[in-house]
């Protein structure tokens, strides 16, 4: 088989290894990005035995799909308060 399916339930990420050394990250079925060379030896040595609800953390942030911390809801937003 080679490639291998890696789930993981937090955020909806899935990230595939495959047999060129890359890996693919998806979410909702599209590939979102795909890490090459170092970057991609780099993520499939800290993913070996990771928390999978740690390792979606850490595909958000590859992605660039994450709060920044300085983001809040709309319906907090003092504009959208009732008055």
């Amino acid at each position: 088989m080679g490639e291998e399916v890696h789930v993981t339930d937090d955020l909806g990420f899935r990230w595939q290894a495959r047999k060129n050394g890359e890996v693919a990250v998806t979410r909702g079925g599209k590939v979102v990005t795909v890490l090459r060379g170092d970057a991609a030896r780099e993520f499939l040595a800290d993913a070996a035995g990771a928390d999978p609800l740690d390792m979606q953390q850490d595909l958000a942030r590859l992605t660039g799909n994450y709060k920044r911390g300085n983001e809040r809801l709309a319906s907090e937003h003092p504009r959208n308060r009732e008055r």
